[in-house]
């Protein structure tokens, strides 16, 4: 006997994953566990007792959430699921020290995907989103920043950005998934907003700020956009309101500093647009490669807006002398 517990019954392995990927919540619940006992015998295996299993485990099945659409061999779904907790459980033990290789979760590429793999992506990520948004706000921001960010998803990025101790990170993201496993459950037969066409139009905001800002219109998007007690802060300390809004950016611009989006994440209540900036030629190092507005809203207006920079590269040690 050498198979794991979720060997058994690759055809129905199957039909359960071709249903999940068309948007069945129930064929994704009864998937997940199904493959539960193999996916926990693979991180007690690695990790040994303790909490820290129910955690990597809970966090496979988030990923299988997000990347369930991408799994093209729908049989072969146990064996991925088991990769993924396994790659989770040598994240974190790289994160502890105990330095192990790690590989790469077997991910097949998007590109290619048919218009029906698309529209089937979608109607898991409006689910999924509809069950964030039942998160509260100290738990929705850690979890939107591991699971749906690209440059603030490892636990002291998130602790910086949220200005709260890497424990307490990992805390919350622990309360998160389980929190959020619930109210999978309970929005799973509910109607669920489209987040495609959410996240194009903040996308579209994004290009039209910066635009409008070059433009010296930064102060009329304020004026619309933002809640006249907007709060601009930084490592979780508040800096000022829309004065030191609108003057920071009036000195970036100055300087010859212009902003690039890279990556938006676009709830109804949480928004994140991950910038590139681009120093002028004559002083590459005036700002750190990036950085990230992290945006509350409130009746529609943004009331938070919370900066985190991206960490400047380390510079190449200069050889020592001979």
């Amino acid at each position: 006997m050498n198979g794991m517990p979720g060997d058994a019954g690759p055809t129905e392995d199957a039909a359960l994953t071709r249903a999940a990927q068309a948007g069945d919540v129930s064929a994704l619940a009864l998937l997940l566990e199904r493959h539960r006992p193999g996916m926990r015998a693979v991180a007690l295996s690695l990790l040994g007792p303790g909490p820290d299993v129910d955690d990597v485990v809970q966090e496979a099945a988030l990923v299988a959430l997000r990347r369930i659409v991408d799994v093209r061999d729908p049989e072969a779904v146990g064996p991925w699921l088991r990769m993924v907790v396994r790659n989770n459980c040598r994240t974190l033990l790289r994160a502890s020290r105990r330095v192990e290789p790690m590989e790469s979760v077997p991910l097949p590429p998007s590109d290619g995907a048919t218009p029906e793999q698309v529209l089937q992506s979608h109607a898991l990520r409006d689910w999924i989103w509809e069950a964030v948004e039942a998160l509260s706000p100290t738990l929705r921001l850690p979890i939107v920043l591991r699971y749906f960010s690209t440059g603030i998803t490892s636990y002291q990025q998130i602790a910086e950005a949220c200005a709260v101790p890497v424990g307490t990170v990992r805390s919350r993201l622990s309360q998160a998934r389980t929190a959020l496993a619930q109210a999978l459950t309970a929005t799973g037969a509910t109607a669920h907003e489209d987040v495609l066409r959410r996240t194009e139009a903040s996308w579209q905001e994004a290009r039209e700020t910066l635009a409008a800002a070059e433009r010296g219109e930064f102060g009329q998007v304020v004026k619309d956009r933002y809640s006249p007690e907007v709060s601009l802060l930084s490592g979780g300390e508040r800096l000022g309101g829309t004065d030191l809004l609108l003057a920071g950016m009036d000195w970036d611009l100055s300087a010859g500093v212009r902003q690039r989006p890279l990556h938006v994440v676009a709830g109804r209540s949480l928004i994140v647009w991950e910038m590139e900036l681009i120093n002028p030629p004559d002083n590459p190092d005036h700002c750190p490669p990036g950085v990230a507005w992290i945006m509350t809203l409130d009746g529609g207006r943004f009331d938070r807006v919370s900066l985190y920079h991206a960490p400047r590269p380390q510079a190449a040690p200069t050889p020592a002398a001979a």
